[in-house]
């Protein structure tokens, strides 16, 4: 239990006994009652809303209510002063004991410090890269990619049973159009076997949107594996055998891709698969049995009409019942399946696999397509289910302010691999979680590599290496085990009374809302945040100690205080490795 839902059950016990002494009444609907960080630290440590929410049940005026809920707050422990603020606020200032009892908590927990249990075990699958098996993962994909991972690992800390899927879009005309592709590179490879007239006639006869590098090798593997067997077939023969070839082929180098950033799928689910399984029709008899498609015809787009638009019947699904503006077609002219219609049955999959609670990262092209997918999840589980989409804006390289060029050897794009091998797999995830996912993101190779407190990566990671420096040198004092949990945890925090300490301590112990907080509001950004204030408290610390030399975090004359010092370096450490797992990354223990 974070530190403001244990002072909200205080402050309702206070309640309680003020229901008891007949000052209020004894039914009250506490369920409003809240204990918050004020938004002006210098108000005090915590604030509660309590007078305001009850006044009208205690039939009080609120600054009434606030004064004598005041009153009583501050006979508890631990309270140093309450005063009533604004139009009945009660803002609260917690004695330095209190915090410094908070850091013993830290050093006792170790790294599960800040896990939770409001998820409580409920099952929630998050959906994310789902990129085309159609080349390697770009740059734009691995943002997708991190934010994805890391709010599945924040849900994890929180009590979510978390499963990690991937849903590989391998039906379509853009697999077809990749098979196109490789079959091209396939005739390159047999080299003598095959003429160049008989080459140059595929190329005249096909427009070739995939003609990255990539697919050579591909192409040669196919030759190897089949000989000349496909160049005399007809298209309609070769290209099972070519897309699910290739398809395969591209996975390997999506997984290559996600194995470079750390990146672990719990399950992969098959488009074709989901549509030869019989999981559309499955799907619209589902919703059929609700009423919930019908024929009809829809309105033209509105603005400007397309030339090609005509009215006629078609098979549509009720999408503007459950929130979406219109409804939305399930059948293409030609008969076959829409997109939207083989994700309502990827989205059944999912519900008939016991997710209600469903996150999706996608893209920010995707966005047209959110309504529709929220309103067929709510169809599907009839109302007791929630989509959230996760929509993650571009990504723009640029090295020195400049922009950087596409990669020859992937195509029209910068591929996430080059990306990785040029700054490291840390460095990548850290600095894709500096924006919120749907804020575009300049990432400039030599501001992520600078060493300054203006690159976030350095200045979190360089906070715990230094407090590891000062357990190298710590050890040389107390001897290694003088320094364990246990001995911190006992050593003498009350000599702990900077101003600045007990405000790191504060940092320090918001930790776990802030966890709590991120993860209910699906937005990993926030840890990033957090780690950068809390490095930021912790160097400018460090550097009052150059000033200072009383302030140092090894004071050789006094080790009673160092040990102290040194059980608050210990809780920055603690705190900022949690936060770097969350991310996926690697706390460093010397900057080189």
């Amino acid at each position: 239990m974070n530190v403001f839902e244990r002072f909200r059950g205080h402050v309702v016990a206070v309640i309680d006994g003020l229901a008891e002494d007949g000052a209020v009444p004894r039914e009250m609907d506490l369920a409003r009652v809240a204990v918050e960080p004020p938004r002006d630290p210098n108000h005090g440590d915590m604030t509660t809303n309590a007078a305001m929410v009850l006044a009208g049940q205690a039939a009080m005026k609120p600054k009434a209510l606030a004064r004598v809920l005041a009153e009583r707050i501050c006979q508890l422990d631990d309270v140093a002063d309450a005063s009533v603020a604004g139009p009945g606020f009660v803002n609260l200032r917690l004695e330095d004991s209190f915090w410094r009892a908070r850091l013993a908590e830290i050093l006792r927990s170790g790294p599960a410090y800040g896990d939770s249990f409001i998820g409580g075990g409920e099952p929630v699958n998050v959906e994310f890269v789902s990129a085309n098996p159609t080349g390697p993962l770009h740059v734009g994909h691995s943002r997708g990619a991190v934010i994805g991972d890391a709010l599945a690992a924040l849900l994890e800390k929180t009590g979510y049973k978390v499963t990690r899927e991937y849903y590989v879009n391998d039906a379509g005309a853009q697999v077809d159009k990749l098979a196109d592709a490789a079959y091209w590179r396939y005739l390159e490879a047999l080299g003598d076997k095959v003429s160049q007239t008989v080459i140059e006639s595929f190329l005249q006869g096909n427009d070739l949107e995939y003609r990255g590098d990539y697919l050579v090798p591909v192409g040669a593997r196919l030759a190897e594996r089949d000989g000349p067997k496909w160049v005399e077939a007809a298209r309609d023969e070769w290209l099972p055998e070519v897309r699910a070839f290739v398809v395969e082929e591209m996975m390997g180098l999506i997984r290559r891709d996600l194995d470079a950033l750390g990146i672990r799928f719990d399950v992969f689910t098959s488009e074709r698969a989901i549509v030869a399984e019989g999981k559309v029709d499955e799907a619209l008899r589902f919703l059929e049995a609700r009423d919930l498609i019908y024929t009809g015809v829809l309105d033209p787009p509105k603005g400007k009409k397309p030339d090609d638009w005509e009215p006629r019947p078609q098979t549509l699904f009720r999408a503007s019942a459950f929130g979406d503006d219109v409804d939305r077609p399930l059948r293409k002219s030609d008969g076959a399946w829409t997109y939207f219609a083989t994700d309502i049955a990827y989205h059944l999959d999912k519900v008939l696999r016991g997710y209600q609670t469903m996150i999706n990262v996608w893209g920010a092209d995707h966005g047209g397509y959110v309504k529709r997918m929220q309103a067929a999840v709510k169809a599907l589980t009839e109302g007791q289910g929630a989509l959230d989409v996760k929509l993650c804006q571009m990504v723009s390289l640029y090295e020195n302010g400049e922009p950087v060029a596409m990669s020859k050897r992937a195509g029209a794009f910068v591929a996430t691999a080059d990306v990785v091998e040029r700054v490291g797999k840390d460095v990548v995830r850290f600095i894709m979680l500096t924006r919120r996912n749907d804020a575009p993101l300049d990432f400039d190779f030599a501001k992520v590599t600078e060493r300054t407190r203006d690159n976030p990566v350095f200045y979190v990671q360089y906070a715990h290496a230094r407090v590891r420096s000062l357990f190298r040198l710590g050890a040389e004092m107390f001897g290694a085990g003088g320094l364990d949990a246990d001995a911190l945890a006992t050593a003498a925090l009350n000599r702990l009374t900077d101003a600045d300490e007990v405000g790191l301590i504060k940092a320090l112990a918001g930790w776990p809302r802030l966890v709590e907080g991120a993860a209910e509001a699906h937005e990993p950004h926030r840890v990033a945040y957090y780690l950068q204030a809390v490095a930021a408290q912790f160097h400018a610390l460090w550097n009052k100690g150059k000033d200072d030399a009383n302030l140092r975090f090894l004071v050789e004359e006094d080790p009673e205080l160092s040990r102290a010092r040194l059980a608050l370096a210990q809780g920055v450490a603690t705190v900022i490795a949690s936060g770097l797992r969350i991310f996926g990354v690697t706390p460093v223990e010397e900057m080189r």
